[in-house]
Protein backbone atom coordinates (compact mmCIF):
# COMPACT_ATOMS: atom_id res chain seq x y z
CA UNK A 1 0.00 0.00 0.00
CA UNK A 2 3.21 2.28 -0.21
CA UNK A 3 1.44 4.00 -3.49
CA UNK A 4 -1.75 5.19 -1.42
CA UNK A 5 -1.41 8.00 0.63
CA UNK A 6 -3.53 10.85 2.18
CA UNK A 7 -4.25 13.51 -0.46
CA UNK A 8 -4.03 11.00 -3.53
CA UNK A 9 -6.85 11.10 -6.09
CA UNK A 10 -8.36 7.85 -7.21
CA UNK A 11 -10.38 7.65 -10.93
CA UNK A 12 -9.93 12.02 -10.73
CA UNK A 13 -12.56 11.80 -8.35
CA UNK A 14 -12.42 10.28 -4.62
CA UNK A 15 -9.19 12.20 -2.82
CA UNK A 16 -8.07 10.05 -0.01
CA UNK A 17 -8.44 11.33 3.53
CA UNK A 18 -7.16 8.94 6.27
CA UNK A 19 -7.05 4.88 7.15
CA UNK A 20 -10.00 3.79 9.08
CA UNK A 21 -9.70 -0.10 8.39
CA UNK A 22 -7.98 -3.21 7.39
CA UNK A 23 -8.37 -6.61 6.01
CA UNK A 24 -6.37 -9.93 4.71
CA UNK A 25 -7.32 -8.24 1.05
CA UNK A 26 -7.90 -4.54 1.39
CA UNK A 27 -7.73 -1.30 3.35
CA UNK A 28 -10.91 1.05 3.92
CA UNK A 29 -9.78 4.87 3.28
CA UNK A 30 -12.13 7.27 4.20
CA UNK A 31 -12.68 9.79 0.92
CA UNK A 32 -14.34 13.08 -0.47
CA UNK A 33 -15.86 12.56 -3.77
CA UNK A 34 -15.17 15.85 -5.17
CA UNK A 35 -17.49 15.24 -7.86
CA UNK A 36 -20.74 15.15 -5.43
CA UNK A 37 -19.13 16.82 -2.45
CA UNK A 38 -19.88 13.96 -0.26
CA UNK A 39 -17.29 12.04 2.45
CA UNK A 40 -17.65 7.47 1.19
CA UNK A 41 -15.52 4.65 2.01
CA UNK A 42 -13.45 3.32 -0.35
CA UNK A 43 -12.52 -0.32 -0.10
CA UNK A 44 -8.90 -0.35 -2.11
CA UNK A 45 -7.40 -3.49 -3.05
CA UNK A 46 -4.22 -4.71 -2.03
CA UNK A 47 -1.89 -3.79 -5.11
CA UNK A 48 -0.43 -7.82 -4.60
CA UNK A 49 -3.98 -9.12 -5.35
CA UNK A 50 -4.80 -6.44 -8.19
CA UNK A 51 -2.34 -7.50 -10.41
CA UNK A 52 -4.40 -10.79 -10.70
CA UNK A 53 -7.65 -10.54 -12.92
CA UNK A 54 -8.86 -13.60 -10.55
CA UNK A 55 -9.20 -11.09 -7.71
CA UNK A 56 -10.08 -7.42 -9.34
CA UNK A 57 -13.29 -9.61 -10.49
CA UNK A 58 -14.33 -10.56 -7.19
CA UNK A 59 -14.35 -7.18 -6.08
CA UNK A 60 -16.08 -5.80 -9.25
CA UNK A 61 -18.67 -8.73 -8.66
CA UNK A 62 -19.41 -7.73 -4.60
CA UNK A 63 -19.76 -4.51 -6.31
CA UNK A 64 -22.64 -5.60 -8.33
CA UNK A 65 -24.01 -7.67 -5.69
CA UNK A 66 -24.17 -5.01 -3.19
CA UNK A 67 -24.99 -2.49 -5.43
CA UNK A 68 -28.16 -4.42 -6.50
CA UNK A 69 -29.33 -4.49 -2.44
CA UNK A 70 -31.18 -1.15 -1.88
CA UNK A 71 -31.75 -1.83 1.65
CA UNK A 72 -32.24 -0.03 5.09
CA UNK A 73 -29.66 -3.06 6.59
CA UNK A 74 -27.59 -3.37 3.63
CA UNK A 75 -24.61 -1.21 3.35
CA UNK A 76 -25.11 0.98 0.28
CA UNK A 77 -22.33 0.86 -3.05
CA UNK A 78 -21.94 3.88 -4.83
CA UNK A 79 -19.17 2.96 -7.61
CA UNK A 80 -16.58 1.04 -8.48
CA UNK A 81 -13.52 1.30 -10.35
CA UNK A 82 -9.93 1.25 -11.58
CA UNK A 83 -6.66 3.45 -12.17
CA UNK A 84 -3.65 2.58 -13.28
CA UNK A 85 -0.35 4.25 -11.44
CA UNK A 86 2.78 5.50 -13.00
CA UNK A 87 4.57 2.39 -11.68
CA UNK A 88 2.02 0.43 -13.52
CA UNK A 89 0.41 -0.80 -10.44
CA UNK A 90 -3.83 -1.21 -11.02
CA UNK A 91 -5.62 0.03 -7.89
CA UNK A 92 -9.01 -1.34 -7.79
CA UNK A 93 -11.36 -0.17 -5.62
CA UNK A 94 -15.09 -0.33 -4.41
CA UNK A 95 -17.11 3.29 -3.23
CA UNK A 96 -19.47 2.46 -0.17
CA UNK A 97 -21.54 4.86 2.23
CA UNK A 98 -19.79 5.70 5.21
CA UNK A 99 -20.92 4.53 8.16
CA UNK A 100 -21.10 5.63 11.54
CA UNK A 101 -20.73 3.13 14.35
CA UNK A 102 -19.61 0.07 15.71
CA UNK A 103 -18.72 -3.20 14.59
CA UNK A 104 -20.38 -6.24 16.26
CA UNK A 105 -17.20 -8.02 16.44
CA UNK A 106 -15.89 -5.57 19.01
CA UNK A 107 -19.07 -5.45 20.95
CA UNK A 108 -18.93 -8.92 21.65
CA UNK A 109 -15.29 -8.35 23.22
CA UNK A 110 -17.45 -7.16 26.28
CA UNK A 111 -19.65 -10.40 26.60
CA UNK A 112 -22.92 -11.31 25.23
CA UNK A 113 -25.70 -8.62 24.73
CA UNK A 114 -29.37 -8.50 26.30
CA UNK A 115 -31.66 -10.85 24.54
CA UNK A 116 -34.12 -8.06 23.13
CA UNK A 117 -30.85 -6.58 21.14
CA UNK A 118 -29.47 -9.84 19.92
CA UNK A 119 -32.48 -10.77 18.91
CA UNK A 120 -33.42 -6.99 17.13
CA UNK A 121 -30.19 -7.24 15.64
CA UNK A 122 -30.90 -10.87 14.63
CA UNK A 123 -33.81 -10.07 13.18
CA UNK A 124 -32.46 -6.77 11.05
CA UNK A 125 -29.27 -9.63 9.32
CA UNK A 126 -32.36 -12.01 8.44
CA UNK A 127 -34.42 -9.14 6.88
CA UNK A 128 -31.31 -8.00 5.10
CA UNK A 129 -30.52 -11.45 3.88
CA UNK A 130 -34.36 -12.42 2.80
CA UNK A 131 -33.72 -9.19 0.84
CA UNK A 132 -30.54 -10.94 -0.82
CA UNK A 133 -32.03 -13.79 -0.86
CA UNK A 134 -34.92 -12.83 -3.22
CA UNK A 135 -32.31 -11.43 -5.76
CA UNK A 136 -30.38 -14.93 -5.88
CA UNK A 137 -27.65 -13.66 -3.84
CA UNK A 138 -25.81 -15.66 -1.02
CA UNK A 139 -23.35 -13.24 1.27
CA UNK A 140 -21.42 -16.89 2.49
CA UNK A 141 -19.90 -14.52 5.10
CA UNK A 142 -22.44 -13.02 7.33
CA UNK A 143 -19.92 -12.73 10.44
CA UNK A 144 -19.73 -10.20 13.41
CA UNK A 145 -17.15 -8.02 12.02
CA UNK A 146 -19.33 -7.91 8.98
CA UNK A 147 -22.39 -6.38 10.65
CA UNK A 148 -22.00 -2.87 11.75
CA UNK A 149 -24.43 -1.38 14.42
CA UNK A 150 -25.06 2.39 13.56
CA UNK A 151 -27.79 4.71 14.48
CA UNK A 152 -29.91 4.23 12.26
CA UNK A 153 -30.05 0.32 12.04
CA UNK A 154 -27.52 -2.69 11.62
CA UNK A 155 -25.61 -2.89 8.80
CA UNK A 156 -24.64 -5.59 6.88
CA UNK A 157 -21.29 -5.08 5.33
CA UNK A 158 -18.67 -6.93 3.08
CA UNK A 159 -19.96 -8.92 -0.39
CA UNK A 160 -16.85 -9.58 -1.15
CA UNK A 161 -16.71 -13.15 -1.44
CA UNK A 162 -21.03 -13.18 -2.09
CA UNK A 163 -21.81 -15.29 -5.08
CA UNK A 164 -25.45 -16.37 -7.16
CA UNK A 165 -27.59 -19.38 -5.56
CA UNK A 166 -26.57 -22.54 -7.35
CA UNK A 167 -22.94 -21.09 -8.14
CA UNK A 168 -20.25 -23.39 -7.37
CA UNK A 169 -19.28 -22.94 -3.67
CA UNK A 170 -15.66 -22.79 -3.62
CA UNK A 171 -12.78 -21.54 -5.26
CA UNK A 172 -10.65 -22.70 -8.20
CA UNK A 173 -7.98 -24.40 -6.14
CA UNK A 174 -10.73 -26.15 -4.21
CA UNK A 175 -10.34 -24.05 -1.26
CA UNK A 176 -13.58 -22.79 1.10
CA UNK A 177 -13.96 -18.97 1.46
CA UNK A 178 -14.99 -17.50 4.86
CA UNK A 179 -14.46 -17.32 8.52
CA UNK A 180 -14.55 -21.38 9.71
CA UNK A 181 -16.74 -21.27 12.80
CA UNK A 182 -19.34 -19.67 10.88
CA UNK A 183 -19.48 -21.54 7.74
CA UNK A 184 -22.45 -24.43 7.22
CA UNK A 185 -21.16 -27.89 7.32
CA UNK A 186 -22.26 -28.86 3.21
CA UNK A 187 -19.87 -25.65 2.25
CA UNK A 188 -16.87 -28.46 3.27
CA UNK A 189 -17.99 -30.45 0.56
CA UNK A 190 -18.31 -27.94 -2.06
CA UNK A 191 -22.07 -28.49 -2.47
CA UNK A 192 -23.52 -25.61 -4.68
CA UNK A 193 -24.34 -22.22 -2.96
CA UNK A 194 -27.97 -22.15 -1.35
CA UNK A 195 -29.68 -19.47 0.85
CA UNK A 196 -29.92 -22.02 3.64
CA UNK A 197 -25.65 -21.01 3.97
CA UNK A 198 -26.32 -18.08 5.06
CA UNK A 199 -29.25 -19.19 7.68
CA UNK A 200 -26.73 -21.43 9.21
CA UNK A 201 -23.84 -18.18 9.46
CA UNK A 202 -26.97 -16.22 10.89
CA UNK A 203 -27.76 -18.82 13.83
CA UNK A 204 -24.17 -18.97 14.80
CA UNK A 205 -24.50 -14.96 14.89
CA UNK A 206 -27.62 -15.35 17.09
CA UNK A 207 -26.04 -18.02 19.36
CA UNK A 208 -22.74 -15.89 20.16
CA UNK A 209 -24.83 -12.58 20.46
CA UNK A 210 -26.96 -14.55 22.70
CA UNK A 211 -23.90 -16.52 24.97
CA UNK A 212 -21.18 -14.45 23.81
CA UNK A 213 -19.66 -18.01 22.29
CA UNK A 214 -20.02 -19.99 19.44
CA UNK A 215 -21.54 -23.35 19.35
CA UNK A 216 -18.41 -25.07 17.45
CA UNK A 217 -15.23 -22.72 18.31
CA UNK A 218 -13.23 -23.15 14.85
CA UNK A 219 -9.79 -21.21 13.68
CA UNK A 220 -9.18 -23.95 11.06
CA UNK A 221 -11.32 -25.95 8.33
CA UNK A 222 -9.63 -29.42 9.89
CA UNK A 223 -10.59 -27.81 13.38
CA UNK A 224 -14.51 -27.39 12.17
CA UNK A 225 -14.69 -30.68 10.39
CA UNK A 226 -13.29 -32.59 14.00
CA UNK A 227 -15.72 -30.32 15.50
CA UNK A 228 -19.01 -31.65 13.08
CA UNK A 229 -18.00 -35.03 12.92
CA UNK A 230 -18.92 -36.05 16.35
CA UNK A 231 -21.99 -34.97 15.72
CA UNK A 232 -22.85 -33.57 18.86
CA UNK A 233 -25.33 -30.62 19.31
CA UNK A 234 -24.45 -27.24 20.72
CA UNK A 235 -24.72 -26.63 23.94
CA UNK A 236 -28.06 -25.66 25.23
CA UNK A 237 -28.61 -21.56 25.03
CA UNK A 238 -28.90 -19.93 28.15
CA UNK A 239 -29.90 -16.03 28.68
CA UNK A 240 -31.51 -14.27 31.24
CA UNK A 241 -35.08 -14.44 30.11
CA UNK A 242 -34.76 -15.74 26.53
CA UNK A 243 -38.37 -16.43 25.16
CA UNK A 244 -38.31 -19.97 24.05
CA UNK A 245 -39.42 -19.62 20.93
CA UNK A 246 -35.53 -17.78 20.18
CA UNK A 247 -33.63 -20.58 21.19
CA UNK A 248 -36.26 -23.18 19.24
CA UNK A 249 -35.30 -20.58 15.90
CA UNK A 250 -31.63 -20.37 16.86
CA UNK A 251 -31.13 -24.25 16.95
CA UNK A 252 -33.14 -24.56 13.86
CA UNK A 253 -30.97 -22.10 11.63
CA UNK A 254 -27.85 -24.65 13.46
CA UNK A 255 -29.48 -27.85 11.42
CA UNK A 256 -26.92 -29.96 9.83
CA UNK A 257 -29.70 -30.61 7.09
CA UNK A 258 -30.16 -27.41 4.80
CA UNK A 259 -33.29 -28.47 4.15
CA UNK A 260 -34.39 -28.36 7.91
CA UNK A 261 -33.37 -25.20 8.26
CA UNK A 262 -36.23 -21.75 8.38
CA UNK A 263 -36.01 -19.42 5.38
CA UNK A 264 -34.12 -15.72 6.33
CA UNK A 265 -37.61 -14.40 6.00
CA UNK A 266 -39.53 -16.81 8.58
CA UNK A 267 -36.70 -16.12 11.35
CA UNK A 268 -37.02 -12.42 10.77
CA UNK A 269 -40.73 -12.91 11.08
CA UNK A 270 -40.43 -15.12 14.12
CA UNK A 271 -37.75 -12.63 16.16
CA UNK A 272 -40.00 -9.88 15.39
CA UNK A 273 -42.88 -11.54 17.17
CA UNK A 274 -40.47 -12.14 20.41
CA UNK A 275 -40.63 -8.62 20.55
CA UNK A 276 -43.90 -7.55 20.51
CA UNK A 277 -44.67 -7.86 24.16
CA UNK A 278 -41.22 -5.55 24.91
CA UNK A 279 -43.11 -2.74 22.23
CA UNK A 280 -44.87 -0.21 24.42
CA UNK A 281 -47.28 0.26 21.64
CA UNK A 282 -48.33 -3.16 20.66
CA UNK A 283 -51.58 -3.03 23.28
CA UNK A 284 -52.34 0.05 21.81
CA UNK A 285 -52.22 -1.02 18.10
CA UNK A 286 -53.44 -4.39 18.33
CA UNK A 287 -56.50 -2.79 20.16
CA UNK A 288 -59.96 -3.04 18.58
CA UNK A 289 -60.81 0.61 16.50
CA UNK A 290 -63.74 2.71 18.64
CA UNK A 291 -65.77 5.10 16.50
CA UNK A 292 -65.71 8.62 18.13
CA UNK A 293 -69.40 9.70 19.12
CA UNK A 294 -70.86 12.56 17.22
CA UNK A 295 -69.45 15.81 17.26
CA UNK A 296 -72.81 17.72 17.13
CA UNK A 297 -75.38 16.50 18.45
CA UNK A 298 -79.16 16.26 17.27
CA UNK A 299 -80.57 20.14 18.17
CA UNK A 300 -83.87 20.53 19.98
CA UNK A 301 -86.86 21.29 18.21
CA UNK A 302 -87.23 25.05 17.30
CA UNK A 303 -89.55 27.01 20.27
CA UNK A 304 -92.86 27.97 19.64
CA UNK A 305 -93.30 31.47 18.27
CA UNK A 306 -93.73 33.93 21.14
CA UNK A 307 -95.94 37.16 20.26
CA UNK A 308 -94.50 40.34 21.03
CA UNK A 309 -95.96 43.98 21.37
CA UNK A 310 -95.93 45.12 18.42
CA UNK A 311 -94.54 43.58 14.61
CA UNK A 312 -94.12 39.90 13.72
CA UNK A 313 -92.85 37.90 16.37
CA UNK A 314 -89.22 37.05 17.11
CA UNK A 315 -87.68 34.24 16.58
CA UNK A 316 -85.66 31.94 18.56
CA UNK A 317 -82.36 30.84 16.98
CA UNK A 318 -80.46 28.41 19.50
CA UNK A 319 -76.50 29.61 19.74
CA UNK A 320 -73.94 27.44 21.49
CA UNK A 321 -73.23 28.57 24.81
CA UNK A 322 -71.48 27.23 28.01
CA UNK A 323 -74.10 25.30 30.81
CA UNK A 324 -73.49 27.93 33.24
CA UNK A 325 -73.25 30.65 32.19
CA UNK A 326 -75.52 33.23 30.85
CA UNK A 327 -75.41 35.13 27.28
CA UNK A 328 -76.68 38.76 27.71
CA UNK A 329 -80.06 39.65 26.27
CA UNK A 330 -80.54 39.88 22.78
CA UNK A 331 -77.73 37.05 21.78
CA UNK A 332 -79.55 33.50 21.82
CA UNK A 333 -81.01 31.52 24.52
CA UNK A 334 -79.16 29.35 27.13
CA UNK A 335 -80.15 26.23 28.65
CA UNK A 336 -79.67 24.95 32.40
CA UNK A 337 -81.74 22.07 32.99
CA UNK A 338 -84.73 22.36 31.89
CA UNK A 339 -85.10 25.68 32.39
CA UNK A 340 -85.57 27.94 29.04
CA UNK A 341 -85.63 31.94 28.34
CA UNK A 342 -86.29 33.31 25.45
CA UNK A 343 -84.39 36.10 24.24
CA UNK A 344 -85.52 39.12 21.43
CA UNK A 345 -83.25 38.57 19.06
CA UNK A 346 -81.97 41.73 16.21
CA UNK A 347 -82.63 40.89 12.47
CA UNK A 348 -78.76 40.99 11.76
CA UNK A 349 -78.18 38.90 14.20
CA UNK A 350 -80.85 36.80 12.62
CA UNK A 351 -79.35 36.64 9.39
CA UNK A 352 -75.87 36.07 11.15
CA UNK A 353 -77.14 32.69 12.78
CA UNK A 354 -78.91 31.35 9.20
CA UNK A 355 -75.38 31.92 7.75
CA UNK A 356 -73.45 29.77 10.54
CA UNK A 357 -76.20 26.82 10.52
CA UNK A 358 -75.78 27.00 6.79
CA UNK A 359 -71.92 26.66 6.99
CA UNK A 360 -72.30 23.92 9.89
CA UNK A 361 -74.91 22.07 7.47
CA UNK A 362 -72.75 22.02 4.90
CA UNK A 363 -69.33 21.30 7.34
CA UNK A 364 -70.72 18.60 9.08
CA UNK A 365 -70.66 15.82 6.07
CA UNK A 366 -66.81 16.06 5.73
CA UNK A 367 -66.03 15.73 9.24
CA UNK A 368 -68.35 12.89 9.75
CA UNK A 369 -67.38 11.25 6.73
CA UNK A 370 -65.64 8.14 8.05
CA UNK A 371 -68.69 7.67 10.70
CA UNK A 372 -71.06 4.44 10.18
CA UNK A 373 -74.30 4.99 7.27
CA UNK A 374 -77.49 5.65 9.62
CA UNK A 375 -79.83 2.25 9.26
CA UNK A 376 -82.51 2.81 6.36
CA UNK A 377 -85.09 4.57 7.40
CA UNK A 378 -83.34 6.86 9.92
CA UNK A 379 -82.89 10.60 9.77
CA UNK A 380 -79.57 10.95 9.75
CA UNK A 381 -77.18 12.14 12.96
CA UNK A 382 -77.52 15.53 13.80
CA UNK A 383 -80.34 16.62 10.85
CA UNK A 384 -82.65 19.19 12.26
CA UNK A 385 -86.04 18.02 13.67
CA UNK A 386 -89.16 20.24 12.20
CA UNK A 387 -91.40 20.86 14.71
CA UNK A 388 -95.26 19.99 14.19
CA UNK A 389 -96.70 23.00 13.30
CA UNK A 390 -93.84 23.85 10.91
CA UNK A 391 -95.34 24.31 7.48
CA UNK A 392 -94.81 21.27 4.78
CA UNK A 393 -92.02 22.16 2.37
CA UNK A 394 -93.15 22.74 -1.19
CA UNK A 395 -93.22 20.76 -3.16
CA UNK A 396 -91.67 22.16 -6.30
CA UNK A 397 -88.15 20.05 -8.51
CA UNK A 398 -86.24 22.95 -6.55
CA UNK A 399 -87.33 21.84 -3.20
CA UNK A 400 -87.64 18.02 -3.64
CA UNK A 401 -84.67 17.14 -5.94
CA UNK A 402 -83.09 15.98 -1.99
CA UNK A 403 -84.65 14.92 1.64
CA UNK A 404 -84.65 17.61 3.69
CA UNK A 405 -81.93 18.09 6.47
CA UNK A 406 -78.61 16.63 6.16
CA UNK A 407 -77.55 13.71 3.88
CA UNK A 408 -73.63 12.57 3.32
CA UNK A 409 -72.48 12.23 -0.09
CA UNK A 410 -71.38 9.12 -0.95
CA UNK A 411 -67.54 8.37 -1.90
CA UNK A 412 -66.44 7.95 -5.39
CA UNK A 413 -65.73 4.28 -6.24
CA UNK A 414 -62.93 5.43 -7.99
CA UNK A 415 -60.89 6.18 -5.36
CA UNK A 416 -62.47 4.38 -2.23
CA UNK A 417 -61.21 0.73 -2.25
CA UNK A 418 -63.74 -1.63 -2.21
CA UNK A 419 -65.87 -2.02 1.29
CA UNK A 420 -65.35 -5.61 3.06
CA UNK A 421 -67.92 -7.58 1.98
CA UNK A 422 -68.33 -9.46 5.43
CA UNK A 423 -66.60 -12.75 3.43
CA UNK A 424 -64.26 -15.14 4.07
CA UNK A 425 -60.31 -14.98 4.72
CA UNK A 426 -59.74 -16.25 1.59
CA UNK A 427 -61.70 -13.78 -0.38
CA UNK A 428 -60.49 -10.95 1.41
CA UNK A 429 -56.66 -12.00 0.74
CA UNK A 430 -57.52 -12.32 -2.82
CA UNK A 431 -58.66 -8.86 -3.22
CA UNK A 432 -54.95 -7.57 -1.74
CA UNK A 433 -53.25 -10.35 -4.24
CA UNK A 434 -54.80 -8.92 -7.12
CA UNK A 435 -54.41 -5.45 -5.81
CA UNK A 436 -50.59 -6.08 -5.32
CA UNK A 437 -50.45 -7.66 -8.85
CA UNK A 438 -52.05 -4.58 -10.44
CA UNK A 439 -49.47 -2.36 -8.85
CA UNK A 440 -46.17 -4.06 -9.93
CA UNK A 441 -47.98 -4.44 -13.60
CA UNK A 442 -48.41 -0.65 -14.03
CA UNK A 443 -45.20 0.20 -11.48
CA UNK A 444 -46.85 1.51 -8.79
CA UNK A 445 -45.54 -1.02 -6.84
CA UNK A 446 -41.47 -2.08 -7.16
CA UNK A 447 -41.18 -5.92 -8.41
CA UNK A 448 -39.23 -7.29 -5.11
CA UNK A 449 -41.75 -5.51 -2.62
CA UNK A 450 -44.62 -7.17 -4.40
CA UNK A 451 -42.83 -10.46 -3.51
CA UNK A 452 -42.49 -9.17 -0.17
CA UNK A 453 -46.07 -8.29 0.14
CA UNK A 454 -47.23 -11.28 -0.88
CA UNK A 455 -45.16 -13.28 1.68
CA UNK A 456 -46.43 -11.13 4.08
CA UNK A 457 -50.25 -12.07 3.20
CA UNK A 458 -49.76 -15.27 2.93
CA UNK A 459 -48.21 -15.53 6.57
CA UNK A 460 -51.68 -13.62 7.60
CA UNK A 461 -53.93 -15.58 5.82
CA UNK A 462 -51.86 -18.95 7.55
CA UNK A 463 -52.42 -16.94 10.96
CA UNK A 464 -53.50 -19.37 13.68
CA UNK A 465 -56.69 -17.23 15.04
CA UNK A 466 -57.61 -13.57 15.71
CA UNK A 467 -54.86 -12.39 17.52
CA UNK A 468 -52.13 -13.55 15.36
CA UNK A 469 -54.21 -12.40 12.69
CA UNK A 470 -53.89 -8.97 13.80
CA UNK A 471 -50.27 -9.32 14.98
CA UNK A 472 -49.68 -9.97 11.28
CA UNK A 473 -52.08 -7.66 9.55
CA UNK A 474 -50.22 -4.70 11.66
CA UNK A 475 -46.54 -6.10 10.60
CA UNK A 476 -47.82 -5.82 6.81
CA UNK A 477 -49.53 -2.25 7.47
CA UNK A 478 -45.87 -1.43 8.54
CA UNK A 479 -44.27 -2.87 5.94
CA UNK A 480 -46.23 -1.14 3.77
CA UNK A 481 -45.79 2.40 5.20
CA UNK A 482 -42.03 1.74 5.01
CA UNK A 483 -42.19 0.79 1.45
CA UNK A 484 -43.94 4.22 0.82
CA UNK A 485 -41.42 6.36 2.59
CA UNK A 486 -38.36 4.65 0.74
CA UNK A 487 -40.52 5.87 -2.67
CA UNK A 488 -41.01 2.05 -3.57
CA UNK A 489 -45.14 1.96 -3.40
CA UNK A 490 -46.59 4.89 -4.61
CA UNK A 491 -48.64 6.82 -2.09
CA UNK A 492 -52.13 6.07 -3.86
CA UNK A 493 -51.07 1.83 -3.79
CA UNK A 494 -49.84 2.45 -0.23
CA UNK A 495 -53.34 4.26 1.01
CA UNK A 496 -55.34 1.03 -1.02
CA UNK A 497 -53.25 -1.65 0.31
CA UNK A 498 -52.68 0.27 4.42
CA UNK A 499 -56.99 0.00 3.82
CA UNK A 500 -56.66 -3.89 2.32
CA UNK A 501 -54.83 -5.06 5.36
CA UNK A 502 -57.44 -3.96 7.53
CA UNK A 503 -59.99 -4.81 6.16
CA UNK A 504 -58.30 -8.77 5.75
CA UNK A 505 -57.85 -7.80 10.08
CA UNK A 506 -61.74 -8.18 10.46
CA UNK A 507 -62.80 -10.66 8.14
CA UNK A 508 -63.78 -14.10 9.49
CA UNK A 509 -60.87 -16.43 10.74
Amino acid sequence: MATLHAGRLLARRYRLIDQIGAGGMSVIWRARDEVLDRTVALKVLAPSLAADARFRDMVREEARSAAQLVHPHVTAVHDYGETLAPDGSITSFVVMELLAGEELEYRLTEGPLPWPDAVEIGAQVAEALAAAHRLGIVHRDITPANVMMTPVGTKVLDFGIATHIGAPDEDEDGGTFGTPAYVAPERLDGAPTQPATDIYSLGVLLYEMLTGRVPYPADTWEQLGAALETGDAPPPLEAPGLPTEVARICLRCLSREPRDRPTAHHVALALRDQLLPADPQAATMLAPTMTLPSIVGPPEPPPAPVAGPTGPPPVAVPVASTPDTAPPAGRGRRRVGSDRRRWPVPVPVIAVGVVVVTGLALLLPTLTRDADPPPPGAAPPGAPMVAASTPAPDPSPSATSRPPGRTRPTPSAATTPPAPSGGSLAEAASRIDQLIEAGVADGGIRADVGTDLRNLLGHATAAGGRGDLAVAVRRARDKVTDRRREGSITPAYARQLDTAFQQLGVTRV
